[in-house]
């Protein structure tokens, strides 16, 4: 055949023709597996987004039929972790000679922020789980309620809203980063006669469920822990009629500066600069004659200079 003249048989044109299908279909079920994958991240991804969207609306979805604001909210996750950790060290499950009241006592203090004296006054001797659980939940509301005679709704309420909007976020960037890490090796799982993409729904929803827990956790924890500093008593209010209380900084005094701590007046002072390349330059002059290596050493030994404090 000269160049130039293309190739015309049956045989050839349905072998192409075979082979170009069963490259298709190849490529067609590595990217519905890919789609497999991808729905998992994407069903969870909808679910942390209309959670922020009802943080950002102020109105939160606790049931199907039941809308509560962001009070309400932090309140039923509240009183939910009091019941988890009652159920967790003295459960009605569980024979009251193990009980651990101290542990219970202690959790609860750490997740609200309770200092030592605090919990010694927490009786919870000769109660049922019912009773430890009305006991320690009116000590957490009250200290919230205290808080919030200490500052006004309408700041209290945004604070809320940033810190809890900033947690989500948090938690969902650590989450998409251990998925990732879970996919890298998700496939090994096949070596053991498994389907790795039932292993990764199944633990993705693990890690899933254990980043909502966090989520709940670090929202008591930190709005708890809050504490309103009120700043200028004396001085007159130049904010609106709404606001007729004084400026006040919210800082939790457990943790490191961050963006929810005051404005500049909640800042430390800073110490004043001492170098730098702004800093004056000095210059050292030797009032001394220098003394030569071979010279006696002024410390009196009798010894040369090198020999001496010149070595």
């Amino acid at each position: 055949m000269e160049e130039g003249v293309p190739i015309e048989h049956v045989m050839v044109t349905r072998s192409i023709a075979r082979a170009q299908k069963q490259v298709e279909a190849q490529h067609f079920s590595v990217r519905k597996h890919l789609l497999e994958y991808d729905d998992v991240m994407n069903k969870q991804r909808e679910n942390v987004y209309t959670l922020r969207r009802e943080l950002l609306d102020g109105e939160v979805h606790v049931s199907d039929d039941e809308v509560v604001d962001s009070r309400a909210y932090l309140m039923t996750l509240a009183e939910d972790l009091v019941d988890q950790e009652v159920e967790a060290s003295c459960g009605r499950d569980t024979d009251p000679e193990d009980w651990d009241i101290e542990t219970l006592a202690g959790s609860v203090g750490n997740l609200v922020g309770l200092s030592a004296e605090q919990l010694d006054e927490i009786d919870l001797e000769d109660k049922n789980p019912d009773e430890m659980h009305d006991t320690l939940w009116a000590i957490v509301k009250s200290r919230y309620e205290e808080k919030e005679q200490a500052v006004d709704a309408e700041i209290l309420r945004r604070v809320e809203r940033d810190v809890m909007l900033q947690i989500v976020d948090t938690q969902w960037k650590d989450h998409l980063y251990s998925l990732d890490h879970l996919k890298e090796g998700i496939g090994l799982r096949a070596h053991a006669q498994k389907d790795p993409l039932v292993e990764y729904k199944r633990e993705s929803f693990a890690l899933f469920q254990a980043m909502k827990e966090r989520i709940d956790t670090e929202m008591i924890r930190y709005l708890w822990r809050l504490r309103p500093v009120v700043q200028g008593e004396g001085a007159e209010s130049s904010r609106p009629a709404l606001r007729q209380r004084a400026p006040i900084t919210l800082n939790d005094p457990g943790a490191a500066p961050s963006a929810f701590s005051g404005g500049p007046a909640a800042r430390r002072p800073q110490p004043a600069r001492t170098g730098g390349d702004d800093a004056a330059v000095r210059t050292i002059r030797r009032e001394a004659p220098k003394v030569g290596r071979n010279d006696p050493c002024p410390c009196g030994s009798g010894k040369k200079y090198k020999r001496c404090h010149g070595a």
